[in-house]
């Protein structure tokens, strides 16, 4: 094949390429076209991003006059507050009155609606300087907020939350009631308005002297606290709160004390890890972290200490006499004037290791009740239980057993009678133990040695209404069961009335039912018996003395580890020791500072400031239960 190629001259004009008669401007139009359609692309963008601006700047003026509104709020409470405490007077009223003078709450009005109710104020200065430029009014027009703003108004009645040994008030509560409205505005027009309802409540507590007291006064009282021991465990205490040494309080928990505060060093001590720091303050913050208990009822540092009993000798002559005002030990001879056995037989003068006796005389085949109670010589199992006669009448029993030696002991206050029987005897005795200073019945059962307390079963009652029953050992006191109320006369859970905290008073359930525990030189343990590891024992439990031996004074768990462990009461102790124990309770009795001279019977007492110190000790706290936004609402 041969290979060829063509010349082809280029001023041939037949040869030159040529456009059709429809292509010709078709560039232009292409142009003209993408130019239009960017000028399009160009001017959605620049109204989208017009909007934004609008809407951004809209909502930043919404918010920073939101803000404003409600920082205006902040201050004009925390100035409201400012000035209620200022005007509360320096001495505690008794009876109580209302915390501020009459007229307070108007003066406090006027005040802030002078100050924040005539135009706006500026939150970069005064009291919130360094802040943003919003600024906030206090409005009082009924056309912008539905509510005026009202100033704390007095409520009729104060609550009074503890009492002296005469029945005067030494602690009490108001709770006032307040509305806000505040208008907001940042750097355009916006306005917001915002509102706010809610209360102070106040707490004024203050010492009307030295009191003479029942240690049954206190949810909780140690003795021996020195600074820097080791931290209380965090959680909920209820009652008065005492130690002749220092409450110390570390991280990782909350402290809610809902009753007064006392003890007698002058600094608390706050627990930062391994760092021990003491101060008079009531809170404290370290690198950072903050401890920072509740005293919701005030606390009181530097008090004189609390005396301590010197020993049991009034509890055991209550026995004898019905009176427990000696304050020796009483002899052999004592014991044997007063003091009689099943058989009628006296109390041996030279002595017993063992046996059940009572306080009675019998003349003429007639037995007589003139003592105080139930002595137990040597070491006891008592076992308590309600129970009723053939009437229906309430009874108390007393189920005691030494060895393979069983003695039933029965009271009976309305047929006036005491049954005590063992094997197959019985001896029936006109009357029952008795309180012969105040005239009213009241047990006391002494236990010369250890005592081993339970009730007929888990969850069962032990103590009947109206019993008014101290136990008092010579050494140990041991609980292997529940002991209970068989009518609690406190709350143990939260809204069980409702609207009302845990440990709240019913007074319906208040049937003079009260128990006191006492040891002098032992312990109080916890030796659960029970399946479920849960143990609760009701009443006023006490391991105190001036000098117990070493070891004693105290709290333990000698038995397995208990799950739960309920208290109805109090606990006061010499000694603090450490229990294995996963949750515990203490449920304040609040009818030991609620209803004078109430307390278990010849229970041992001390002299102890139990309110605030003078002038008034005033705490408070606010509690807002009402935030609207009223822009958002109309």
């Amino acid at each position: 094949m041969d290979l060829k190629y063509a010349v082809v001259d280029p001023s041939s004009k037949d040869e030159t390429p040529s456009c059709g008669p429809n292509e010709r401007g078709m560039a232009l139009l292409l142009t003209l076209l993408l130019l239009a359609v960017m000028s399009a692309v160009v001017l959605g963008m620049v109204f989208s991003v017009g909007s934004e601006l609008m809407v951004n700047g809209y909502y930043q003026n919404f918010r920073g006059s939101f803000y404003a509104a409600d920082s205006g709020l902040n201050i004009a409470r925390q100035q409201m507050v400012n000035q209620v405490m200022a005007a509360i007077p320096g001495t505690f009223p008794a009876p109580p009155t209302y915390p501020i003078p009459s007229g307070t709450d108007a003066q406090v009005q006027n005040s802030i609606l002078s100050t924040y109710g005539s135009g706006y104020t500026s939150l970069n200065s005064g009291d919130a300087a360094q802040s943003w430029g919003g600024k906030f009014e206090i409005t009082n027009a009924s056309t912008t907020c539905p509510t005026n703003f009202a100033a704390p108004t007095q409520p009729p009645q104060p609550t009074v939350t503890a009492t002296d040994k005469n029945g005067n008030p030494s602690a009490y509560q108001y709770i006032y009631n307040y509305n806000i409205c505040a208008q907001g505005t940042a750097t355009g027009a916006q306005q917001t308005v915002v509102s706010e309802a809610g209360s102070i409540i106040f707490n004024i507590s203050a010492s009307s002297g030295s009191n003479s007291i029942s240690f049954a006064a206190f949810g909780g009282f140690v003795d021996n606290y020195p600074p820097c021991l080791g931290p209380l465990v965090p959680g909920t205490m209820t009652g008065p709160m005492f130690t002749n040494g220092a409450w110390q309080f570390t991280t990782g928990g909350s402290y809610i004390f809902t009753d007064p505060v006392g003890q007698a060093n002058a600094d608390f001590d706050y627990w930062f890890g391994s760092n021990c720091i003491q101060s008079p303050t009531g809170s404290y913050k370290y690198r950072g972290q903050t401890i920072s208990p509740a005293f919701q009822a005030g606390y009181n540092l530097g008090q004189p200490k609390a005396p301590l009993p010197p020993n049991a000798f009034s509890q055991e002559w209550a026995v004898l006499d019905g009176k427990g005002t000696e304050t020796t030990s009483p002899a052999n001879s004592d014991l044997n004037a007063h003091l009689l056995n099943i058989s009628g037989t006296p109390y041996p003068t030279a002595g017993a290791t063992s046996g059940v006796y009572l306080g009675y005389t019998s003349s003429g085949g007639t037995n007589t009740m003139t003592g105080g109670g139930i002595y137990v010589e040597g070491n006891a199992t008592t076992q308590l239980s309600p129970g009723t006669d053939i009437n229906g009448n309430p009874t108390q029993i007393y189920t005691i057993t030494q060895g393979s030696t069983t003695t039933t002991v029965t009271t009976n206050a309305t047929a006036n009678t005491t049954t005590v029987q063992s094997g197959s005897t019985t001896q029936n005795i006109t009357g029952v133990p008795m309180d012969n200073t105040s005239g009213t019945a009241a047990t006391m059962l002494y236990v010369n040695g250890n005592a081993t307390l339970s009730g007929p079963g888990e969850g069962l009652p032990a103590i009947q209404d109206g019993t008014q029953l101290t136990i008092t050992a010579a050494n140990d006191v041991t609980f292997t069961g529940d002991v209970l109320y068989k009518t609690e006369p406190v709350t143990t859970t939260q809204n069980q009335i409702p609207g009302t905290p845990v440990d709240t008073l019913i007074p319906a359930n208040d049937h003079n039912q009260v128990l006191g525990v006492f040891t002098a030189n032992g312990n109080i343990d916890l030796n659960n018996q029970q399946s479920d590891g849960n143990i609760q024992v009701d009443g006023s439990l006490a391991a105190i003395s001036q000098n117990p031996p070493p070891g004693k004074g105290g709290f333990l768990n000698t038995g397995a580890p208990i799950n739960v462990f309920n208290n109805v009461g109090g606990q006061i102790q010499k000694n603090i020791y450490g229990a294995a124990i996963n949750t515990e309770n203490v449920y304040f009795d609040r009818r030991f500072t609620s209803k004078p001279g109430f307390m278990p019977p010849w229970f041992p007492g001390t002299t102890v400031n139990l309110g605030g110190p003078s002038p008034t000790n005033t705490t408070y706290s606010v509690q807002r239960v009402q935030w609207l936004d009223q822009t958002r609402a109309q």
